[in-house]
């Protein structure tokens, strides 16, 4: 008789023909789980080949400004069907010709028949496709730009409501002298806003490939013109402005350099790192409970534990971030491996990291606004934390006020230096309160601070310039910027944080 681990055993053993039909496919969790709407639209098929037709609907208008012969109607028909695409029938043509950009010439010749003559004139592949890469890192770096003033200005009011609130600062993991919790959050601010920065500069300097012809020598061009070099110039810089680019990269073979690629991604690597520190940082004073990431009413921390609070927001942001930060090496191998004027190897890992990159990366900064809005401070446990180990840190004060009484510093400081050690012995040893100022409240050598003891251990005092430096950098530093991007600020995202 068959036992029910037997039993058991038989039933697990193959997977039933025809179970779960629906579910047998492989689904990307960053799609379907994390990435944002927006973001996903900016690598959608949507956009991306709605964007090769608008720019075959370009490269045919210039052409036409610069005298080849188009007609009016070719264009208007090519305009009307920028957004029916036929996506069954594309991919008909493509397994037909073994190539995706024939199929979608095919696709959108069936819709625009007039203009079918026309489309791709004298284009390589890699006019569509290069240029709508670029055009899509574009538009993907301006929502991550939107996102990361949205950031900054979040965290600007956490850094203001405690820009005088002690804490413990940490050097090797270890006590150290005092901060505040709104300078430690400058930081953070600080790190994002060299992000910023290189966002900014990328949007501001990323080039369009152009009209380059197939190793970029524009010669399919130029044959076109027949021989007229201004023109070939006129229409690559024509091109440029129909799609919102200000310049063309100055030379190319049969793509753009892979190296803007590699570019792009450190920067998106930036705001991984960034993200990962400020939300390590979180983790750790989760654990010390001094501050901590919002937490829902309903929020389950542990299936087992029922009482925990885990920073589970903060950790998805380390686990998405640390797979963004490795993603520039494989640009960088993509780079340094392309011969000559091109070769192909650099196709199917690029139609995977830079949209990851940047989906990824758009996870992120939605996860860090959701945990800066809501980032909450346990006000008495850090004050707690404090005076556990403000009086080790009191102690040079103390020196000082009762050698300017007249006391001997040599015999001042072994004093102390006896009392700390039996003072940290009660800590570590017998999981007491410090009580160094009690003891030195009972010895004479030190009368001349008895009266004076608690003034000495007022935490503002070791705070040195924390609160002016959260003022000034604000004030020099992230107004400006809130200021000029008031607009993106203001935006709301279509997405929220859902897990």
């Amino acid at each position: 008789m068959s036992s029910n681990a037997d039993k058991f055993l038989a039933s697990a053993a193959d997977f039933p023909d025809g179970a779960l039909a629906d579910h047998q496919q492989y689904e990307h969790p960053l799609v379907l789980r994390y990435a944002t709407k927006e973001m996903s639209f900016m690598w959608s098929p949507a956009m991306k080949f709605t964007t090769w037709r608008k720019l075959w609907t370009a490269l045919a208008t210039a052409e036409q400004e610069l005298g080849l012969d188009i007609n009016d109607d070719q264009l208007e028909e090519m305009r009307l069907k920028l957004y029916d695409i036929d996506f069954e029938f594309a991919a008909k043509k493509e397994s037909e010709f073994r190539h995706d950009v024939m199929g979608h010439v095919h696709a959108f010749g069936e819709v625009a028949p007039a203009a079918m003559p026309i489309i791709h004139l004298g284009a390589t592949s890699c006019y569509v496709g290069d240029n709508t890469d670029l055009i899509q890192i574009r538009e993907a770096l301006k929502l991550i730009q939107r996102k990361l003033v949205q950031v900054l200005s979040t965290l600007k009011e956490f850094a203001v409501k405690y820009r005088d609130l002690p804490t413990l600062g940490f050097t090797h993991y270890q006590p150290a002298q005092l901060t505040t919790v709104g300078k430690r959050c400058t930081l953070w601010m600080q790190d994002l806003l060299l992000d910023l920065e290189r966002v900014n500069r990328e949007i501001d300097e990323l080039p369009m490939r152009g009209v380059k012809g197939t190793t970029g020598t524009q010669a399919s061009f130029l044959e076109l013109f027949d021989g007229n070099h201004e023109k070939v110039k006129a229409l690559n810089k024509r091109v440029c402005e129909l799609m919102g680019f200000s310049r063309s990269i100055a030379v190319s073979g049969q793509t753009y350099t892979r190296k803007i690629d590699f570019n792009v991604l450190s920067v998106l690597s930036g705001i991984a790192q960034s993200a990962y520190k400020m939300c390590g940082d979180i983790r750790l004073l989760a654990n010390l409970k001094e501050v901590e990431e919002p937490f829902s009413k309903t929020q389950i921390g542990s299936s087992a534990m029922a009482y925990k609070r885990n920073p589970m927001r903060s950790e998805r942001v380390c686990s998405l971030a640390r797979y963004v930060m490795g993603l520039p090496m494989g640009a960088a191998n993509t780079h340094a491996s392309q011969w000559f004027e091109r070769t192909l190897d650099d196709s199917a890992i690029r139609r995977i990291i830079l949209p990851e990159g940047f989906l990824a990366t758009d996870v992120v900064l939605n996860l860090l606004h959701n945990i800066a809005d809501g980032l909450h401070v346990w006000p008495n446990v850090v004050h707690s934390h404090v005076m556990a180990e403000l009086p080790f840190m009191a102690t040079e004060n103390i020196i000082m006020e009762c050698v300017k009484a007249g006391g001997d510093r040599q015999e001042l400081h072994e004093a102390i230096r006896v009392k700390s050690m039996e003072a940290g012995a009660v800590v570590k040893g017998e999981g007491k309160p410090n009580d160094l100022m009690e003891r030195i409240a009972k010895d004479d050598i030190f009368k001349a601070v008895h009266s004076k003891l608690d003034q000495l251990l007022d935490p503002s005092q070791f705070i040195g310039r924390s609160p002016e430096q959260v003022d000034e950098f604000i004030a020099e530093e992230i107004d400006p910027v809130v200021s000029k991007y008031a607009d993106l600020i203001s935006i709301q995202s279509i997405d929220g944080v859902n897990v």
